[in-house]
């Protein structure tokens, strides 16, 4: 009797927020799996509380701080296992990390179908670890749910069938919009951070090409210490050990370091700063829907959507990031223009989609895939252009 399950293996504070909405829709068919990636309660209890999920019903241990590889192996060990004595009708992995490459491999090891949320991006920076993780998931994955039709373009370049992919939007539209405080809670919120609508900066850094690289995070903080409107900092506990480790503690004592964010809270000061600066995946497509102008501080990106809007820009710490911190703190028109574009990652109806094509195909008595693009043949721009005008 097949299973009639989906199991959703979660692992980060980003996938317990972009599935959230997947797994209430699933309701009671939804089998939530805790890898424990990040194991700081800080960074996840809260987000499983504030989403109203309920606790995982398979978690592993042990795997949290682990390095990449050994983080990796064992969770397909583990994953692998778990889905061959108890194999669900699909598992669902999200975006590009760790967690998301294992549970597809364990589940493709298992012979379980896999459907990949936010299928489809592509930074083409081999350096970057979840690029590599997202070419891993690619080939083993079912159905690829891509949020926009850049995504879903790079998926038929690579020669996955148009019948597999469909273009959903992302999740983080109606995550952000069901989770952001009203003005009223907004406003206290800000006071009890001592900061005023459009006076300050909200800054986050966490990715290891910047905490790893001790002269380019001391080049970051300082240049952000140096301008004028205060800095607020979440510290995410890899750039708390980064600090520390490097002795930069005088560089980040002149920002305003607060503790990690629930959800809610980061996304009323985000709506309400100035300028946003951030290395963070989400933050690029959730300053879409709040509106607000971003620096991404990387290399590179795999979601150039934010920045072709006009809501971001990329810039490393040096040269780069001193223009863009004194050019978009300069625009005083920048709120107005970016209030009137619509965010290229959809309208909010990206886990609906999501689960409807799950149920149709692994749940539904009868198998009906039906393509969600025009049939193989035609080249990516052609079998795009009946989806691209809903984003």
């Amino acid at each position: 009797m097949p299973s009639a399950e989906i199991a959703l293996v979660f692992g980060t504070r980003p996938e317990i927020v972009k599935l959230a909405g997947v797994a209430r829709r699933l309701g009671p068919q939804a089998r939530i799996v805790w890898t424990g990636q990040h194991w700081d309660a800080g960074l996840t209890t809260c987000f499983f509380e504030q989403y109203g999920l309920p606790r995982p019903h398979h978690l592993l241990n042990g795997v949290g701080g682990e390095a990449r590889g050994q983080q990796i192996g064992r969770m397909v060990a583990t994953l692998s296992d778990h889905f061959t004595k108890r194999p669900p009708a699909a598992v669902v992995v999200q975006g590009d990390t760790n967690t998301a490459a294992a549970g597809a491999l364990a589940a493709h090891c298992a012979g379980v179908p896999v459907v990949h949320v936010e299928a489809g991006l592509r930074s083409f920076d081999n350096d970057m670890p979840e690029e590599a993780n997202r070419r891993i998931i690619a080939p083993v994955a079912d159905l690829h749910c891509a949020p926009t039709p850049t995504a879903a373009a790079h998926l038929l370049r690579e020669g996955i069938e148009a019948e597999r992919v469909l273009i959903t939007g992302n999740t983080v539209v109606e995550a952000t919009l069901e989770t952001l405080p009203t003005d009223a809670d907004a406003q206290g919120l800000l006071a009890r951070h001592e900061v005023t609508r459009d006076a300050y900066v909200l800054a986050t850094v966490h990715r290891p090409e910047n905490t790893d690289d001790p002269a380019r995070l001391a080049q970051l903080l300082d240049q952000l210490a140096a301008i004028d409107p205060p800095v607020l900092m979440p510290l995410h506990p890899r750039t708390r050990a980064a600090i520390d480790r490097y002795g930069l503690r005088r560089s980040v004592d002149r920002l305003r370091r607060i503790p990690p964010l629930d959800h809610a809270t980061f996304l009323a000061l985000a709506r309400h700063c100035r300028l946003l600066v951030s290395d963070s995946g989400g933050v690029q497509e959730e300053c879409t829907v709040l509106k607000r102008p971003l620096i991404v501080v990387r290399n590179s990106t795999e979601r150039p959507e934010a920045i072709r809007a006009g809501f971001a820009r990329l810039a490393q710490p040096g040269h780069q990031l001193a223009c863009a911190l004194r050019e978009m703190l300069a625009d005083t028109a920048i709120a107005g223009r970016l209030a009137r574009i619509p965010s290229p990652y959809g309208d909010g109806g990206a886990s609906a989609d999501i689960v409807a094509a799950v149920r149709d195909r692994y749940l539904s008595a009868g198998h009906r895939p039906g393509p969600q693009l025009p049939a193989p043949g035609h080249t990516a721009d052609q079998a795009l252009t009946a989806t691209a005008q809903r984003f």
